[in-house]
Protein backbone atom coordinates (compact mmCIF):
# COMPACT_ATOMS: atom_id res chain seq x y z
CA UNK A 1 0.00 0.00 0.00
CA UNK A 2 2.93 2.14 0.93
CA UNK A 3 4.71 1.48 -2.36
CA UNK A 4 1.40 2.30 -4.33
CA UNK A 5 1.39 5.26 -2.70
CA UNK A 6 5.09 6.68 -3.15
CA UNK A 7 4.54 5.83 -6.62
CA UNK A 8 2.24 8.51 -6.56
CA UNK A 9 4.07 11.46 -5.17
CA UNK A 10 5.83 13.61 -7.91
CA UNK A 11 9.11 13.54 -8.27
CA UNK A 12 10.20 15.96 -10.66
CA UNK A 13 11.88 19.24 -10.10
CA UNK A 14 9.28 20.69 -6.81
CA UNK A 15 6.50 22.58 -7.97
CA UNK A 16 7.00 26.51 -7.03
CA UNK A 17 5.85 27.35 -3.31
CA UNK A 18 3.39 30.22 -4.30
CA UNK A 19 1.79 31.19 -7.53
CA UNK A 20 1.11 34.40 -9.07
CA UNK A 21 -1.44 35.72 -6.40
CA UNK A 22 0.94 35.30 -3.50
CA UNK A 23 -0.80 32.29 -2.39
CA UNK A 24 0.09 28.38 -2.02
CA UNK A 25 0.31 27.04 -5.29
CA UNK A 26 -2.19 24.17 -5.57
CA UNK A 27 0.41 21.90 -7.05
CA UNK A 28 3.15 22.08 -4.45
CA UNK A 29 0.27 21.93 -1.73
CA UNK A 30 -0.82 18.47 -3.44
CA UNK A 31 2.87 17.43 -3.26
CA UNK A 32 3.24 18.05 0.48
CA UNK A 33 0.08 16.19 1.24
CA UNK A 34 1.09 13.26 -1.30
CA UNK A 35 4.57 13.08 0.53
CA UNK A 36 2.69 12.70 3.77
CA UNK A 37 0.23 10.58 2.82
CA UNK A 38 2.91 8.30 2.09
CA UNK A 39 5.09 9.14 5.03
CA UNK A 40 8.23 9.87 2.65
CA UNK A 41 10.72 12.29 4.25
CA UNK A 42 13.29 12.85 2.10
CA UNK A 43 10.55 14.30 -0.50
CA UNK A 44 9.21 16.38 2.65
CA UNK A 45 12.49 17.62 3.12
CA UNK A 46 12.91 18.36 -0.90
CA UNK A 47 9.81 20.44 -0.79
CA UNK A 48 9.94 22.29 2.75
CA UNK A 49 13.84 22.83 2.75
CA UNK A 50 14.06 26.10 1.53
CA UNK A 51 10.77 27.71 3.01
CA UNK A 52 11.11 30.62 5.63
CA UNK A 53 9.48 29.75 8.80
CA UNK A 54 7.00 32.10 7.86
CA UNK A 55 5.95 29.74 4.80
CA UNK A 56 6.01 26.82 6.82
CA UNK A 57 3.60 28.29 9.28
CA UNK A 58 1.38 29.37 6.02
CA UNK A 59 1.87 25.83 5.00
CA UNK A 60 0.76 23.89 7.85
CA UNK A 61 -2.17 26.48 8.20
CA UNK A 62 -3.46 25.68 4.82
CA UNK A 63 -3.37 21.35 5.85
CA UNK A 64 -5.88 19.29 7.22
CA UNK A 65 -5.31 19.33 11.38
CA UNK A 66 -4.57 15.84 11.03
CA UNK A 67 -1.83 16.30 8.46
CA UNK A 68 -0.44 18.72 10.50
CA UNK A 69 0.99 16.97 13.26
CA UNK A 70 1.82 14.35 10.86
CA UNK A 71 3.75 17.13 8.72
CA UNK A 72 5.76 18.14 12.38
CA UNK A 73 6.38 14.07 13.01
CA UNK A 74 7.86 13.63 9.17
CA UNK A 75 10.31 15.88 9.57
CA UNK A 76 11.09 15.11 13.50
CA UNK A 77 14.26 17.14 14.42
CA UNK A 78 14.09 19.00 10.81
CA UNK A 79 11.47 20.84 11.86
CA UNK A 80 11.62 24.22 12.90
CA UNK A 81 9.69 24.97 15.77
CA UNK A 82 9.93 28.79 15.02
CA UNK A 83 7.24 28.27 12.54
CA UNK A 84 4.74 28.01 15.61
CA UNK A 85 5.36 31.35 16.52
CA UNK A 86 3.74 32.83 12.52
CA UNK A 87 0.54 31.01 12.87
CA UNK A 88 -2.50 31.87 14.67
CA UNK A 89 -3.00 30.85 18.58
CA UNK A 90 -5.90 27.78 17.65
CA UNK A 91 -3.62 26.32 14.87
CA UNK A 92 -0.67 26.32 17.33
CA UNK A 93 -2.05 24.77 20.18
CA UNK A 94 -4.14 22.22 18.28
CA UNK A 95 -0.34 20.96 16.96
CA UNK A 96 1.25 21.12 20.48
CA UNK A 97 -1.95 19.41 21.30
CA UNK A 98 -1.28 16.04 19.54
CA UNK A 99 2.59 15.95 19.86
CA UNK A 100 4.36 14.12 22.84
CA UNK A 101 5.71 16.38 25.38
CA UNK A 102 9.41 14.95 24.67
CA UNK A 103 9.24 15.69 20.90
CA UNK A 104 8.07 19.43 21.74
CA UNK A 105 10.55 20.24 24.40
CA UNK A 106 13.14 18.77 22.19
CA UNK A 107 12.27 21.24 19.35
CA UNK A 108 11.70 24.27 22.05
CA UNK A 109 15.41 23.43 22.96
CA UNK A 110 17.01 24.99 19.81
CA UNK A 111 14.91 27.81 19.66
CA UNK A 112 15.87 31.58 21.34
CA UNK A 113 14.44 31.95 24.76
CA UNK A 114 12.01 34.34 23.69
CA UNK A 115 10.67 32.30 20.76
CA UNK A 116 10.05 29.12 23.63
CA UNK A 117 8.53 31.49 26.07
CA UNK A 118 5.75 33.04 23.34
CA UNK A 119 4.81 29.01 22.50
CA UNK A 120 4.73 27.60 26.19
CA UNK A 121 2.66 30.57 27.58
CA UNK A 122 -1.05 29.82 25.70
CA UNK A 123 -0.65 26.15 26.88
CA UNK A 124 -2.17 24.63 30.06
CA UNK A 125 -0.40 24.53 32.99
CA UNK A 126 -0.09 20.62 33.02
CA UNK A 127 1.10 20.52 29.56
CA UNK A 128 3.53 23.77 29.97
CA UNK A 129 5.13 22.04 33.31
CA UNK A 130 5.45 18.24 31.32
CA UNK A 131 7.71 20.22 28.35
CA UNK A 132 9.55 22.58 31.14
CA UNK A 133 10.15 19.53 33.02
CA UNK A 134 12.42 17.79 29.72
CA UNK A 135 14.10 20.80 29.44
CA UNK A 136 17.94 20.42 30.00
CA UNK A 137 17.86 22.97 33.37
CA UNK A 138 20.03 26.21 32.04
CA UNK A 139 17.12 26.08 29.36
CA UNK A 140 14.60 25.13 31.97
CA UNK A 141 15.38 28.08 34.52
CA UNK A 142 15.86 30.67 31.69
CA UNK A 143 11.84 29.92 30.22
CA UNK A 144 10.52 29.43 33.92
CA UNK A 145 12.03 33.05 34.87
CA UNK A 146 10.28 34.66 31.90
CA UNK A 147 7.03 32.83 32.31
CA UNK A 148 6.98 34.05 35.94
CA UNK A 149 6.56 38.12 34.48
CA UNK A 150 3.10 39.39 33.51
CA UNK A 151 1.71 38.73 30.15
CA UNK A 152 2.39 41.53 28.17
CA UNK A 153 5.52 43.17 29.41
CA UNK A 154 9.15 43.23 28.67
CA UNK A 155 9.77 39.94 30.41
CA UNK A 156 7.39 38.08 28.67
CA UNK A 157 8.80 39.12 25.39
CA UNK A 158 13.03 39.61 25.97
CA UNK A 159 15.22 36.96 25.23
CA UNK A 160 17.43 35.38 27.47
CA UNK A 161 20.54 34.44 25.70
CA UNK A 162 22.74 37.35 25.20
CA UNK A 163 26.49 38.54 25.37
CA UNK A 164 27.70 39.67 28.93
CA UNK A 165 31.01 40.87 29.94
CA UNK A 166 33.24 42.65 32.35
CA UNK A 167 34.66 46.26 31.72
CA UNK A 168 38.35 45.14 32.28
CA UNK A 169 38.40 42.66 28.82
CA UNK A 170 40.04 43.94 26.88
CA UNK A 171 38.58 44.19 22.62
CA UNK A 172 40.67 41.51 21.66
CA UNK A 173 39.61 39.02 24.67
CA UNK A 174 36.07 39.59 23.24
CA UNK A 175 36.86 39.30 19.91
CA UNK A 176 38.47 36.40 20.63
CA UNK A 177 35.55 34.86 22.85
CA UNK A 178 33.27 35.77 20.48
CA UNK A 179 35.22 34.05 17.92
CA UNK A 180 35.46 30.88 20.13
CA UNK A 181 32.24 30.75 22.18
CA UNK A 182 29.91 27.81 20.66
CA UNK A 183 26.81 29.30 22.65
CA UNK A 184 25.85 32.69 21.53
CA UNK A 185 22.58 33.67 20.54
CA UNK A 186 22.06 33.54 16.68
CA UNK A 187 21.97 37.32 16.33
CA UNK A 188 22.66 40.41 17.96
CA UNK A 189 23.82 43.77 18.02
CA UNK A 190 25.78 44.56 20.60
CA UNK A 191 27.92 43.42 23.99
CA UNK A 192 26.71 43.95 27.47
CA UNK A 193 28.90 45.31 30.20
CA UNK A 194 28.02 43.96 34.03
CA UNK A 195 29.39 44.48 37.05
CA UNK A 196 30.24 40.92 39.27
CA UNK A 197 26.64 41.78 40.80
CA UNK A 198 25.69 41.25 36.98
CA UNK A 199 24.13 44.86 37.11
CA UNK A 200 24.28 46.48 33.94
CA UNK A 201 27.06 49.34 33.39
CA UNK A 202 26.69 49.62 29.76
CA UNK A 203 26.86 48.39 26.23
CA UNK A 204 29.58 48.22 23.25
CA UNK A 205 27.74 48.38 19.68
CA UNK A 206 29.08 45.46 17.60
CA UNK A 207 30.32 47.74 15.09
CA UNK A 208 32.34 49.64 17.79
CA UNK A 209 34.06 46.84 18.38
CA UNK A 210 35.15 45.66 15.58
CA UNK A 211 36.81 49.22 14.60
CA UNK A 212 38.54 49.52 18.00
CA UNK A 213 42.36 48.42 18.88
CA UNK A 214 42.25 45.21 20.05
CA UNK A 215 44.11 46.24 23.77
CA UNK A 216 41.58 49.50 24.50
CA UNK A 217 39.57 48.31 26.93
CA UNK A 218 36.04 47.95 27.10
CA UNK A 219 35.41 50.21 29.84
CA UNK A 220 37.20 53.02 27.35
CA UNK A 221 34.35 52.53 24.49
CA UNK A 222 31.48 51.57 26.07
CA UNK A 223 28.33 53.27 26.02
CA UNK A 224 26.15 54.16 29.48
CA UNK A 225 22.61 52.44 29.58
CA UNK A 226 20.25 55.67 28.56
CA UNK A 227 17.69 53.40 27.45
CA UNK A 228 17.54 50.23 29.61
CA UNK A 229 13.46 48.76 30.26
CA UNK A 230 12.46 47.27 32.96
CA UNK A 231 10.90 43.60 33.05
CA UNK A 232 7.83 44.48 34.15
CA UNK A 233 7.55 46.78 31.96
CA UNK A 234 4.36 47.11 29.66
CA UNK A 235 5.12 45.82 26.17
CA UNK A 236 3.24 49.28 24.44
CA UNK A 237 5.56 51.17 26.31
CA UNK A 238 8.86 49.31 25.42
CA UNK A 239 7.56 49.83 22.13
CA UNK A 240 7.15 53.33 22.07
CA UNK A 241 10.40 53.64 24.10
CA UNK A 242 11.54 51.80 20.63
CA UNK A 243 10.38 53.96 18.10
CA UNK A 244 10.95 57.28 20.00
CA UNK A 245 15.04 56.76 20.47
CA UNK A 246 15.28 54.37 17.06
CA UNK A 247 16.43 51.49 18.92
CA UNK A 248 17.69 48.21 17.23
CA UNK A 249 18.27 46.39 21.06
CA UNK A 250 17.73 47.29 24.33
CA UNK A 251 18.73 45.49 27.92
CA UNK A 252 15.68 44.08 30.40
CA UNK A 253 17.25 44.30 33.84
CA UNK A 254 15.04 43.44 36.59
CA UNK A 255 14.39 45.73 39.88
CA UNK A 256 17.80 45.19 41.25
CA UNK A 257 19.20 46.69 38.18
CA UNK A 258 20.63 43.43 36.92
CA UNK A 259 20.70 42.19 33.53
CA UNK A 260 18.23 39.24 32.68
CA UNK A 261 17.35 39.66 28.66
CA UNK A 262 17.79 41.73 25.57
CA UNK A 263 14.52 42.86 23.54
CA UNK A 264 15.56 43.41 19.81
CA UNK A 265 13.87 45.05 17.07
CA UNK A 266 12.33 41.92 15.63
CA UNK A 267 10.40 41.74 18.81
CA UNK A 268 9.42 44.75 18.86
CA UNK A 269 7.66 44.67 15.27
CA UNK A 270 5.57 42.07 16.67
CA UNK A 271 4.55 44.02 19.31
CA UNK A 272 3.16 47.08 17.16
CA UNK A 273 1.74 44.80 14.69
CA UNK A 274 0.12 42.98 17.61
CA UNK A 275 -1.31 45.69 19.39
CA UNK A 276 -2.91 47.55 16.35
CA UNK A 277 -4.59 44.83 15.45
CA UNK A 278 -6.10 44.49 19.16
CA UNK A 279 -6.81 48.01 18.74
CA UNK A 280 -8.53 47.56 16.21
CA UNK A 281 -10.84 44.39 16.84
CA UNK A 282 -11.52 46.18 20.12
CA UNK A 283 -12.74 49.19 18.32
CA UNK A 284 -15.55 46.85 16.18
CA UNK A 285 -16.38 45.11 19.20
CA UNK A 286 -15.23 41.75 17.27
CA UNK A 287 -13.38 40.54 20.39
CA UNK A 288 -9.89 38.02 20.16
CA UNK A 289 -11.37 35.65 17.51
CA UNK A 290 -8.51 34.35 14.91
CA UNK A 291 -9.86 33.73 11.47
CA UNK A 292 -9.00 29.71 12.14
CA UNK A 293 -11.29 30.57 15.37
CA UNK A 294 -14.34 27.60 16.09
CA UNK A 295 -17.78 29.50 14.88
CA UNK A 296 -19.16 29.32 18.78
CA UNK A 297 -15.80 30.59 20.26
CA UNK A 298 -16.19 33.60 17.89
CA UNK A 299 -19.47 34.16 18.36
CA UNK A 300 -19.06 34.21 22.45
CA UNK A 301 -16.39 37.08 21.77
CA UNK A 302 -18.64 39.24 19.89
CA UNK A 303 -22.08 38.84 21.11
CA UNK A 304 -21.56 40.73 24.20
CA UNK A 305 -21.11 43.84 22.76
CA UNK A 306 -24.23 42.92 20.64
CA UNK A 307 -26.34 43.14 23.26
CA UNK A 308 -24.48 46.13 25.09
CA UNK A 309 -25.36 47.38 21.08
CA UNK A 310 -29.10 46.62 21.60
CA UNK A 311 -29.79 47.85 25.08
CA UNK A 312 -28.37 50.86 23.97
CA UNK A 313 -30.48 51.16 20.49
CA UNK A 314 -33.33 50.38 22.83
CA UNK A 315 -32.30 54.12 24.17
CA UNK A 316 -32.72 55.49 20.91
CA UNK A 317 -35.82 54.03 20.31
CA UNK A 318 -37.06 55.69 22.83
CA UNK A 319 -36.10 58.80 22.12
CA UNK A 320 -38.20 58.21 18.90
CA UNK A 321 -41.39 56.62 20.48
CA UNK A 322 -41.57 60.52 22.06
CA UNK A 323 -41.90 62.03 18.73
CA UNK A 324 -44.38 58.76 17.28
CA UNK A 325 -47.02 61.96 16.93
CA UNK A 326 -44.59 64.32 15.02
CA UNK A 327 -43.36 61.37 12.62
CA UNK A 328 -47.15 60.33 12.06
CA UNK A 329 -48.09 63.92 10.74
CA UNK A 330 -45.06 64.43 8.71
CA UNK A 331 -43.39 61.11 6.98
CA UNK A 332 -40.81 62.10 5.81
CA UNK A 333 -38.93 62.48 9.08
CA UNK A 334 -39.60 58.88 9.24
CA UNK A 335 -37.27 58.51 5.74
CA UNK A 336 -34.66 61.22 6.68
CA UNK A 337 -33.96 59.87 10.42
CA UNK A 338 -31.48 57.54 9.37
CA UNK A 339 -29.37 60.20 7.17
CA UNK A 340 -28.79 62.11 10.63
CA UNK A 341 -27.68 58.94 12.40
CA UNK A 342 -25.57 57.54 9.95
CA UNK A 343 -23.58 61.08 8.84
CA UNK A 344 -23.16 61.46 12.71
CA UNK A 345 -21.82 58.18 13.73
CA UNK A 346 -19.34 58.25 11.16
CA UNK A 347 -18.34 61.47 12.20
CA UNK A 348 -17.80 60.37 15.60
CA UNK A 349 -15.78 57.60 14.88
CA UNK A 350 -13.57 59.14 12.54
CA UNK A 351 -12.71 61.64 15.59
CA UNK A 352 -12.43 58.43 18.22
CA UNK A 353 -10.43 56.37 16.09
CA UNK A 354 -7.51 59.34 15.61
CA UNK A 355 -7.82 59.53 19.30
CA UNK A 356 -7.75 56.38 20.09
CA UNK A 357 -4.87 56.03 18.16
CA UNK A 358 -3.50 59.08 19.63
CA UNK A 359 -3.52 57.71 22.94
CA UNK A 360 -1.92 54.44 22.20
CA UNK A 361 1.23 56.29 21.11
CA UNK A 362 1.18 59.05 23.44
CA UNK A 363 0.56 61.84 21.42
CA UNK A 364 -1.56 63.09 23.56
CA UNK A 365 -1.21 64.71 26.54
CA UNK A 366 -2.39 67.48 29.24
CA UNK A 367 -0.39 70.15 27.33
CA UNK A 368 -2.17 69.63 24.15
CA UNK A 369 -5.32 68.09 24.96
CA UNK A 370 -7.13 71.48 24.46
CA UNK A 371 -5.73 71.87 20.98
CA UNK A 372 -6.92 68.23 19.84
CA UNK A 373 -10.21 68.70 20.97
CA UNK A 374 -10.53 72.36 19.17
CA UNK A 375 -9.00 70.72 15.91
CA UNK A 376 -11.66 68.14 16.23
CA UNK A 377 -14.29 70.51 16.28
CA UNK A 378 -13.78 72.79 13.98
CA UNK A 379 -13.00 69.86 11.51
CA UNK A 380 -16.62 68.21 12.50
CA UNK A 381 -18.08 71.65 11.96
CA UNK A 382 -16.51 72.49 9.02
CA UNK A 383 -17.56 68.75 7.64
CA UNK A 384 -20.98 68.99 8.99
CA UNK A 385 -21.75 72.36 7.59
CA UNK A 386 -20.93 71.07 4.02
CA UNK A 387 -22.62 68.12 4.03
CA UNK A 388 -25.42 69.57 5.93
CA UNK A 389 -26.14 72.03 3.23
CA UNK A 390 -26.04 68.88 0.56
CA UNK A 391 -28.28 66.97 2.19
CA UNK A 392 -30.72 70.12 3.07
CA UNK A 393 -31.20 71.39 -0.69
CA UNK A 394 -31.82 67.00 -1.51
CA UNK A 395 -33.99 67.01 1.31
CA UNK A 396 -35.53 70.43 0.66
CA UNK A 397 -36.32 69.24 -3.26
CA UNK A 398 -37.61 65.70 -2.95
CA UNK A 399 -40.30 66.47 -0.44
CA UNK A 400 -40.36 70.13 -2.44
CA UNK A 401 -39.80 71.23 1.10
CA UNK A 402 -37.73 73.77 1.70
CA UNK A 403 -38.30 74.10 5.43
CA UNK A 404 -37.67 71.08 5.68
CA UNK A 405 -34.34 71.15 3.92
CA UNK A 406 -33.42 73.61 6.44
CA UNK A 407 -34.47 71.61 9.69
CA UNK A 408 -32.62 68.43 8.62
CA UNK A 409 -29.49 70.35 7.76
CA UNK A 410 -29.63 72.61 10.92
CA UNK A 411 -29.55 69.34 13.09
CA UNK A 412 -26.62 67.85 11.00
CA UNK A 413 -24.44 70.46 11.50
CA UNK A 414 -25.40 69.77 15.30
CA UNK A 415 -25.07 66.37 15.57
CA UNK A 416 -21.97 66.16 13.66
CA UNK A 417 -20.86 68.77 15.86
CA UNK A 418 -21.49 67.03 19.00
CA UNK A 419 -19.85 63.63 17.39
CA UNK A 420 -16.81 65.27 16.61
CA UNK A 421 -16.74 66.86 20.24
CA UNK A 422 -17.31 63.35 21.66
CA UNK A 423 -15.49 61.36 19.61
CA UNK A 424 -12.82 63.06 20.96
CA UNK A 425 -13.28 63.84 24.25
CA UNK A 426 -14.96 60.19 25.24
CA UNK A 427 -11.28 58.29 24.68
CA UNK A 428 -9.60 60.75 26.64
CA UNK A 429 -12.20 60.62 29.48
CA UNK A 430 -11.95 56.41 29.62
CA UNK A 431 -8.45 56.74 29.83
CA UNK A 432 -8.23 59.27 32.50
CA UNK A 433 -10.47 56.29 34.12
CA UNK A 434 -8.29 53.42 33.61
CA UNK A 435 -10.61 52.28 31.43
CA UNK A 436 -9.32 51.43 27.86
CA UNK A 437 -10.75 53.56 25.30
CA UNK A 438 -10.80 51.07 22.14
CA UNK A 439 -12.77 49.10 24.23
CA UNK A 440 -15.57 50.85 25.38
CA UNK A 441 -15.41 54.52 22.92
CA UNK A 442 -17.73 53.04 20.40
CA UNK A 443 -20.50 52.00 22.47
CA UNK A 444 -20.62 54.67 24.04
CA UNK A 445 -20.54 57.42 20.93
CA UNK A 446 -22.98 55.18 18.76
CA UNK A 447 -25.46 55.60 21.76
CA UNK A 448 -24.91 59.64 21.88
CA UNK A 449 -24.61 60.19 18.28
CA UNK A 450 -28.03 58.22 17.43
CA UNK A 451 -29.89 60.00 20.95
CA UNK A 452 -28.21 63.57 19.54
CA UNK A 453 -29.46 63.50 16.13
CA UNK A 454 -32.85 61.90 17.00
CA UNK A 455 -33.80 64.44 19.42
CA UNK A 456 -32.16 67.39 17.21
CA UNK A 457 -33.74 66.23 13.93
CA UNK A 458 -37.23 65.34 15.30
CA UNK A 459 -37.34 68.05 18.42
CA UNK A 460 -36.43 70.51 16.26
CA UNK A 461 -38.91 69.72 13.33
CA UNK A 462 -41.63 69.67 16.35
CA UNK A 463 -40.94 73.20 17.01
CA UNK A 464 -40.75 74.36 13.29
CA UNK A 465 -43.41 72.70 12.17
CA UNK A 466 -45.42 73.68 15.19
CA UNK A 467 -46.18 69.28 15.32
CA UNK A 468 -46.52 68.20 18.87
Amino acid sequence: MADTAAAEIPTDVRPPFRNEDDHLDAAFLEAVEAALDAGDRTRLEELTEDLHEVDVAELLTALAPEARVRFVATLGEEFDYTALTEMEEPIRLQILANLPPDTVARGLAALDSDDAVYILEDLEEDEKQAILARLPFAKRHRLARSLDYPEETAGRRMQSDFVALPPFWSVGQVIDALREEEDLPDSFYEVFVVDPAFRLLGTVALDKLLRTPRTTRVSEIMDEAHHTIRAVDDQEDVARQFQRYNLVSSAVVDDNDRLVGVLTIDDIVDIIEEEAEEDIRYLTGAGDAELSDTVYYTARTRIPWLLINMATAFLAATVIGVFDGTIQEMVALAILMPIVASIGGNAGIQAMTVTVRALASRSISSRNAARVIGREILVALANGTIVAVIVGLVAGLWFQNPELGGVIATALVFNVFCAGFFGVVTPMVLNKLGADPAVASSVFLTTLTDVIGFLAFLGLAAWWFGIF
